[in-house]
């Protein structure tokens, strides 16, 4: 319990009194505020009933809303205050009686929202009593999903720029069955169905069409290059946010998606099979960059068998010796699936490049941030040499460039 500003006004009120009262009177006086104060208080020692709804599952950098409803029976006043965290920002942090907020998660994983602190005020005003209403609720944060699911959802509709939906290949590309139809002379002697041809006494020929059930596998690197800060948080929550939108696509076009995680050891697997996002996203959302370089032979090794796929390997492009693992690894994926490089952008570097400058300071700032974006084309170059497509974009716009390529190498039968 503690006295509210008003009961600290009456004391010092009767304090004064003192001058115009005798003192065995003011002394009266202060007792009986006392004693008001304390049983003020103990009116409202019983909690009331307050109940907090919060989503289970959040996503980083989105806000979702939450309810508070305080039950107040009685003539008392509460004030209902969620205490803030680094991870989870809450807005209003404080209100009275029953209100709704946001809550918008700042990292990924597995955080704590603390338990709502309530503080009751007595029908007179001047005592008070504090309570803790609720319990702490654990809340899962994963990466960026609305935004992946707005992709998926604009390649269903047929909205974006690439469909990845092809009606039939050409001849060798094919390896789906689709119909039989009179021989032509532009066809190969390896499409004719000879028993069909003997059957109705003509030349007749084998359609194919090419599969659009693919196999799609997310490589993510979670080693010390991807714990780089990027913009307001870190390479790999750029990455998973476009893990999100390719798995969140493959559900959508049929396609079976899977995920490795690896630093210098497999950190998650996921096999792929169909309908797959949620599992994927499950599987890796919790997942943090670790200080030590990554094995990308290792990686490469745990996905190189099986039938041929599209595999994205997210990770940083930094300078020809931080990325000459990856460069010697790329050949031993690329003899069998198509293998695309997907990294973000530096915005920063962009900016300090493309701004005049102002000073002295200025131009020794450019001529660095032109030194690493050259290494970048360098490193670039040599995965395209090594068999790899690169798929550079934008932190922001990562996701929706991964997919546009995905769907792209699918649509032209590089699957």
């Amino acid at each position: 319990m503690s006295p509210s500003p008003r009961a600290a006004l009456l004391l010092a009120a009767t304090a004064f009194s003192t001058l115009v009262l005798p003192p065995p009177l003011a002394i009266a006086a202060a007792a009986a505020l006392a004693v008001a104060t304390y049983i003020d208080a103990r009116s409202v020692r019983a909690a009331p009933d307050v109940e907090r709804k919060v989503p289970q599952v959040l996503s980083r950098g989105v806000a979702s809303r939450f309810e508070v409803a305080v039950a107040a029976a009685d003539a008392r006043t509460s004030l209902v205050v969620q205490a803030a965290t680094p991870d989870l920002v809450v807005e209003p942090r404080r209100a009275s009686g029953s209100f709704e907020g946001t809550i918008r998660p700042r990292r990924r994983g597995r955080h704590t929202l603390p338990a709502l602190a309530e503080r009751s005020e007595g029908p007179l005003g001047i005592g008070r009593w504090h309570h803790a209403v609720t319990e702490p609720t654990d809340v899962l944060v994963y990466p960026d999903l609305p935004s992946a699911r707005r992709i998926a959802l604009a390649v269903k509709q047929g909205r974006f720029r690439e469909s990845g939906r092809i009606q039939r290949g050409p001849l060798g590309l094919g390896t789906d069955f689709e119909s039989i139809r009179d021989y032509l002379p532009d066809d190969d002697i390896r499409q004719v169905n000879w028993r069909a041809s003997s059957r109705v006494g003509r030349p007749m020929s084998n359609t194919y069409r090419v599969e659009q059930d693919r196999d799609v596998i997310c490589v993510v690197d979670a080693g010390r290059l991807m714990a780089a800060p990027i913009e307001d948080h870190t390479r790999l929550d750029v990455a998973l946010d476009a893990v999100a939108a390719v798995a969140a696509v493959a559900n959508v076009v049929g396609d079976r998606c899977g995920a490795v995680a690896f630093d210098a050891t497999i950190l998650r697997e996921v096999p792929p099979h169909r309908a797959a996002g949620d599992d994927v996203v499950r599987a890796l959302f919790d997942l943090e960059p670790s200080g030590i370089d990554s094995d990308y032979e290792l990686a490469f090794r745990s996905v190189s068998g099986g039938k041929r796929s599209l595999v994205f390997v997210f990770t940083d492009l930094l300078e020809d010796a931080a990325a000459r693992p990856l460069v010697e690894a790329v050949p031993v994926i690329a003899r069998r699936h198509a293998v695309m490089v997907a990294t973000a952008a530096d915005p920063d570097l962009d900016a300090v490049v493309s701004s005049s400058p102002a000073n002295e300071r200025d131009v020794y700032a450019m001529s660095v941030a032109l030194d690493v974006l050259n290494a970048r084309r360098r490193v670039a170059a040599q995965l395209r040499h090594a068999g790899a497509e690169v798929v550079e974009a934008q932190p922001g716009h990562l996701g929706s460039a991964c997919v546009g390529a995905y769907l792209r190498a699918k649509s032209r039968a590089r699957l």
